[in-house]
């Protein structure tokens, strides 16, 4: 299951990253978004959602969204 369709509030487990961009790759690994971390989606909108990553909340895009398989 993909990120996008997480159900708000619960927390999961990174599985994979799926994206062929190094340069991205390396951007999620700096905001601690790599596979073995927990991740929550805070809520949805409508061209993206809110995610908690540790101890910070982001804003990501429905294609990164796809992206972060959990």
């Amino acid at each position: 299951m993909t990120l996008r369709e997480a159900v708000e509030g619960t927390e999961y487990v990174i599985r994979e990253i799926d994206t062929d961009d190094e340069e991205l790759d390396a951007f999620l690994f700096s905001l601690g978004c790599y596979s073995g971390e927990t991740i929550t989606v805070v809520s949805h909108l409508k061209g993206g959602c809110v995610v908690s990553i540790k101890d910070g909340r982001y804003n990501i895009d429905n294609q990164l969204a796809d992206a972060i398989i959990i």
